[in-house]
């Protein structure tokens, strides 16, 4: 049974106890209501300030009943609050001790800041991949979403550096800025920032002026959700076809096509070699749409005689089984 049930029913049973007590003086010694209710409240509470009348030998009766039974149940409802307080505290305390225990053991993630709309949706789409995230949200009534999606959390300002360190900013891998005011973009980007140079910071402008403040606050990408809203609106209208191939393949999880980027690392046997004596085409069946340099170059329709380099990073498109066996080979997933 649920703790505020429970409460309820035991507030609703003291209830009826206080009222019998209450119905019961008036009937024997024919008190009116405040002198019953004052006798039978003193009664309950065990306070025993004195009898408001004399009792009768019936009332002497009737008001043993009333400790025997009114004075035991008073005692375990006052226990039961008490009871409920306590667990409810350590609960939260030990709640809070343990998620801040799994956040310190996080490297790695991503911080989201800010869990609107545009924050959700990262969220959700990150925790697919999967990839460990901590969400940094001011409002208490997302607790329980939380709670029910088993997402890291720290309560709080975003904007705070305190919240960002909770968070885990120095071991973080990248942090998004999704808060609904670009000023606290900019200020969340320029403390992360400062508390971690080598963070990849991608942040949220509301408006087109904004994106150069975030850019010179320190963020690494700046997105404005209106306008690619507006350019995929257009280029549905333009080129039906490409965005229709563009969402199966990147944004459609229930269709087997699916397109990924996937790096070169240290320790991957494809290093050094030529697209053609990889053998992706061959051995996943992939094809290899495009290949971004480490130095940022990028190459559309790679030939077969590009060389795979240490810190590329292939776009290829295939089945998604075959992606996940390359992800493997590459050791960007365990085995």
């Amino acid at each position: 049974m649920r703790l505020a049930q429970r409460f309820i029913i035991d507030l609703s049973i003291f209830g009826l106890i206080l009222l019998g007590g209450c119905l019961g003086y008036m009937a024997i010694e024919g008190w009116n209501i405040p002198d019953a209710l004052y006798m039978t409240v003193t009664t309950l509470t065990t306070v025993g300030f004195g009898e408001v009348h004399p009792l009768s030998p019936r009332g002497r009766i009737f008001t043993i009943f009333l400790i025997l039974f009114g004075v035991g149940f008073f005692l375990y409802f006052l226990g039961s609050i008490t009871g409920m307080v306590i667990q409810g505290t350590l609960k939260d305390v030990y709640g809070r001790r343990k998620l801040d225990k799994q956040i310190s053991h996080i490297t790695g993630h991503y911080i989201i800041c800010g869990f609107g709309r545009i924050g959700r949706t990262v969220t959700q789409l990150l925790k697919e991949k999967p990839i460990e995230v901590v969400v940094i949200e001011k409002n208490p009534d997302c607790i329980p979403l939380f709670q029910e999606k088993n997402l890291l959390y720290v309560l709080g300002e975003a904007t705070s550096e305190e919240h960002l360190l909770k968070a885990g900013i120095a071991r973080a891998k990248g942090l998004v800025s999704a808060a609904s005011s670009d000023a606290d973009n900019v200020y969340i980007t320029l403390t992360a920032r400062g508390i971690n140079p080598d963070l990849f910071i991608l942040a949220r402008a509301a408006e087109e002026s904004s994106i150069k403040n975030l850019i010179r606050a320190g963020a690494d990408k700046v997105i404005s959700p209106y306008d690619i809203g507006a350019r995929r609106m257009a280029n549905t209208i333009m080129r039906p076809t490409v965005i229709d191939f563009i969402e199966l393949a990147v944004h459609n999880r229930n269709l087997d096509l699916q397109m990924e980027e996937l790096v070169i690392e240290k320790q991957s046997r494809i290093k050094n070699v030529t697209l053609l004596e990889s053998n992706i085409r061959k051995d996943y069946n992939l094809i290899i749409v495009a290949i971004k340099k480490k130095s940022g170059e990028m190459i559309f329709n790679p030939s077969p005689q590009t060389k795979l380099q240490e810190g590329d990073t292939l776009v290829a498109l295939g089945a998604r089984e075959n992606l996940i066996l390359l992800e493997k080979q590459l050791g960007l997933l365990d085995e």
